[in-house]
């Protein structure tokens, strides 16, 4: 199966805001943003981006793949620590420059690389100052990414 996206250029407002076709606005970088939520809790795991390859391998595989910006290649979510995220469901907001994805985070229940549940584990505070939400670590980082 060989997934493509609509140009959103060749839609009128109505069409990409109510209707059928799928068309992502990618930046010009050529990326979306893309906001992993569980399924079931709700709860925020994560902000990336994803290109159009990315999203196509997500739709095509059922498993989250994103755009690391800071390696400059698609990632494949959980490909060294384990901690895949299978896709339930996606969603796109009313313009479509946003992704939101219902996902099912496997392995130790970790979405960040820092080992914890979510990447959202600071409060931010009065006078600039971060505090801990208090998620614990599911993995050691260390030992789970010292081998690149």
């Amino acid at each position: 199966m060989s997934t493509s996206f609509a140009d959103p250029a060749t839609l009128s407002h109505a069409e990409i805001e109510e209707g059928t076709v799928f068309a992502p606005k990618f930046d010009a970088h050529g990326l979306v943003t893309a906001i992993a939520q569980e399924a079931g809790s709700n709860r925020v795991l994560m902000v990336a981006h994803m290109n159009a390859e990315a999203l196509r391998l997500t739709l095509e595989t059922g498993v989250a793949h994103y755009w690391s910006r800071s390696r400059g290649r698609i990632w494949k979510k959980g490909e060294r620590s384990g901690e895949v995220q299978k896709l339930v469901e996606m969603r796109t907001d009313c313009d479509q420059d946003a992704i939101l994805m219902l996902v099912e985070q496997t392995g130790r229940g970790a979405a960040c690389h820092t080992g914890r549940k979510s990447c959202f584990y600071r409060i931010v505070e009065s006078q600039g100052l971060l505090g801990d939400a208090g998620d614990p670590r599911l993995f050691d980082p260390a030992e789970v990414y010292s081998a690149q």
